[in-house]
């Protein structure tokens, strides 16, 4: 009965991935043909900061220069249980800090709900908005690009996300590994079959109507998947746009990176548990594949978690003297699954190929499976503390501007 049960896990999880690197192939092929407007959306751009008097005026200066008309945008800094001299350093820059002081309601989520409902009340309305980290660094030509989508339709926008720090460990490295994979292999190929993308809690761009139609409503730990999730039921599917860049910050050591991505897995629990199977009955009711599709996505940290326990099940079966008391799949079909997993793990060789990423890069693919399967622990752990909501937050302790990251890449 056991076998049947592990067997049947196995075929599942080999199917689902078999579905995503499908997927993959389609992300070969970029289309260059994009669709330009003049200027016309205006735009609230918020930034979400907590205690980030370290970085939050690198990014003010880059978006108070970004390449698009300065009566279209305004900037307003959320500054959620700040304790430092975050509100301070915003307006000595001259732009809105937004103070929110709320001690039981804490994180991000929280924090863009009620400053929606603040900018709702403002006598300037705008067309849409968009959400920054206060970490993070923008592309200049960001909200032309974020123009061009809203004119031709789009209602809800991601932009390609980078790290802005990719050499500074291999943790850092493997981040920008598994962001450059994510944008070229998960993305695009969904925004060429005409899917549904997925929000990355950054670098996101909203119509003002679609939200305040919905409501923002998503306060979990991973606001931005929540988000995407509510989005495709009612039909709203993101888009992707591979040219406008936003610069994320990530953590140095694998102790931080840990309690981040524990933070990520126990939120995706949560989500997953609730949106689910919402969604795939609503997709195969439907007949819509981006419904299904989504709920997929949804349905990835399970897929690890189980794919997680019943590899390690197989292996010790297989390290114990005697015949095995278990079936794989490896063993029925070892040349299949053995290209597979070659195939699997050149995936990640190939976005760095396809992304142009620079040779130093490569070096940390050597450590890079370390970092992947650092994700089977921190996903059993979130497993059983997913009902945890407290909020953790990434220090940082220095400043990179874009000049000084752009220096870098020329370099």
């Amino acid at each position: 009965m056991l076998d049947s049960i592990l067997l049947g896990l196995q075929i599942v999880l080999a199917m689902i991935g078999a579905y995503q690197l499908v997927l993959t192939f389609f992300g070969w092929y970029r289309r260059k043909n994009q669709i330009d407007h003049a200027p016309q959306k205006t735009f609230a751009v918020l930034v979400a900061a907590h205690n980030e008097e370290q970085v939050v005026g690198a990014l003010i200066e880059n978006l108070k220069n970004l390449d698009y008309p300065k009566e279209l945008y305004d900037i307003f800094v959320i500054c959620d249980n700040c304790t430092d001299n975050t509100a301070q350093i915003v307006r000595d820059m001259g732009v809105h800090a937004c103070e929110r002081n709320n001690p039981k309601l804490r994180g991000k989520g929280y924090a863009i709900e009620w400053m929606l409902k603040e900018l709702w009340k403002m006598p300037r309305e705008y067309d849409a908005v968009v959400m920054f980290d206060a970490d993070n660094l923008v592309s200049t030509d960001y909200l032309k690009h974020m123009n061009n989508d809203l004119c031709n339709g789009s209602k809800v926008i991601q932009a390609y996300l980078d790290t802005k720090n990719p050499h500074d460990s291999w943790i850092t490295a493997a981040y920008a590994v598994t962001y450059w994979y994510c944008n070229r292999l998960w993305q695009l190929p969904r925004t060429n079959l005409g899917l549904a993308n997925y929000l990355g809690g950054t670098g996101m761009c909203f119509e003002s109507n679609l939200l305040k139609e919905i409501g923002w409503g998503a306060t979990s730990l991973v606001e931005d998947l929540e988000f995407t999730m509510r989005c495709v039921m009612r039909g709203v599917n993101p888009t992707f746009n591979y040219y406008a860049r936003v610069y994320d910050e990530k953590p140095l050591t694998f102790k931080a990176s840990a309690r981040q991505r524990l933070r990520w897995m126990q939120g995706h629990f949560n989500v997953a548990r609730r949106y689910f199977f919402p969604l795939f009955w609503k997709g195969i009711k439907e007949g819509n594949w981006a419904k299904i599709d989504t709920a997929v996505y949804a349905l990835n940290v399970y897929n690890l978690f189980i794919g997680s326990i019943v590899t390690v099940v197989l292996w010790i079966d297989m390290t114990l003297p005697g015949v095995p008391n278990f079936s794989s799949l490896f063993q029925i079909a070892p040349g299949f699954f053995a290209i597979f997993s070659v195939l699997t793990y050149a995936q990640f060789v190939i976005a760095l190929i396809l992304e142009k990423a620079p040779w130093k890069s490569y070096k940390y693919l050597i450590t890079f499976p370390l970092f992947l399967l650092s994700w089977w622990p921190i996903t059993f752990y979130a497993f059983f503390t997913q009902n945890n909501k407290q909020w953790s937050h990434t220090e940082h302790t220095r400043v990179i501007r874009l000049e000084d990251m752009q220096s870098k890449q020329a370099s």
